[in-house]
């Protein structure tokens, strides 16, 4: 490996220490809508309806510490969990690399700044329904938080002196 590598392309999910793990959360709150998976088909099915611990304005855990005690179903996601789980977004960098694919760009350890996850358009901020007011989830299925939005895909450079072919 190469001097000077960032820690996630140089070690397994299981080796990185606690800070490295934590640091890999983007903050984005998609993992903290609720779901709902098809009894039948077992397919996920995503809503637009936040966690209560969810703030809706900056996609932040407004608890994290006690999460989990607050939120007896909140997941404290593992490197041997990670395996069991396919409910992450497409965006989420655990998943990512846990599928060997490297970080966005718009990921605050790439980018050096968490304002990127809301330009990129992966965040929740802004878009997300209370729990308490939301009344029945199925009322409130959408496809988004599934989804990786365009402004979050791969930015491509053209070359210079070129001009794109129509």
């Amino acid at each position: 490996m190469a001097a000077g590598e960032p820690f996630w392309r140089t070690k397994t999910l299981g080796e990185m220490t606690r800070a490295e793990w934590e640091s890999l959360c983007d903050g984005c709150g998609r993992c903290c809508l609720h779901k709902l998976r098809d009894e039948e088909t077992g397919e996920l099915g995503w809503t637009n309806v936040a966690c209560r611990l969810l703030d809706g304005a900056t996609a932040r855990c407004s608890d994290y510490a006690n999460r989990r005690a607050r939120v007896p179903d909140c997941v404290k996601l593992t490197p041997k969990k990670l395996a069991g789980i396919d409910w992450l977004p497409p965006t989420c960098a655990y998943r990512l690399l846990a599928e060997g694919q490297d970080l966005p760009w718009w990921h605050p350890l790439v980018s050096g700044t968490p304002a990127t996850v809301v330009e990129a358009g992966v965040s929740v901020a802004g878009k997300t329904i209370r729990e308490r007011e939301a009344g029945a989830l199925e009322d409130h299925l959408v496809a988004w938080p599934g989804r990786t939005p365009r402004a979050a895909r791969p930015r491509t450079t053209k070359p210079e002196g070129r001009t794109p072919t129509p």
